[in-house]
């Protein structure tokens, strides 16, 4: 188990051989020669028991943890809650671009060798979108060659996802072709 630190929200772990192990396997960001976790990363590896946080030689449990986490990003349970089902289905997800596209997902054995193939749109359950926003969301992910998904959580927690695509554009004066 890797021994990692919470400071001023972030979670940070210093000793090399974990900070090796766990970014191979697709985690967090160096910065010299320590791994900085992002609050859904932590969450997850604490979950796993591959890590321990402490604060000033206290552990924190995940319960702990997460109120932090939330005390900083509302949103925090519901992106530990889409990046956990996506790492169990085996996939490697980084932190995407701004507070809607929140990840970048790797195919399955490609981390590392390709760039990310999907973007994660994240979305509550009965929480407005606006179309805008979407389409917004879409032009950015074909603009980076990426294919668009929404990760929608359920009320009960459960993630489900629709891939977005573009849409034809009616001609003018007309129907669609």
């Amino acid at each position: 188990m890797g021994e990692a630190r919470y400071q001023d929200g972030k979670v940070v772990v210093e000793d090399p051989r974990a900070v090796e192990a766990l970014s191979k396997r697709g985690f967090g960001s160096r910065e010299g020669g320590r791994l900085v976790l992002e609050p859904w990363e932590a969450l997850y590896l604490v979950e796993k028991g591959r890590i321990e946080v402490s604060e000033r030689g206290r552990k924190l449990g995940f319960q702990e943890l997460l109120r932090r986490f939330e005390q900083l990003d509302k949103l925090a349970w519901a992106k530990y809650l889409i990046y956990r089902d996506l790492r169990e289905r085996g996939y490697v997800v980084k932190s995407g671009f701004g507070p809607r596209l929140l990840f970048r997902l790797y195919e399955r054995g490609e981390y590392g060798k390709k760039a990310a193939k999907y973007l994660i749109y994240g979305v509550l359950e009965g929480s407005p979108v606006k179309f805008s926003a979407l389409e917004e969301a879409l032009r950015m992910a074909q603009s980076s060659k990426k294919e668009l998904v929404l990760a929608v959580v359920d009320r009960r927690g459960e993630v489900v996802y629709y891939s977005l695509s573009g849409w034809i554009k009616p001609e003018p004066g007309g129907s669609e072709k």
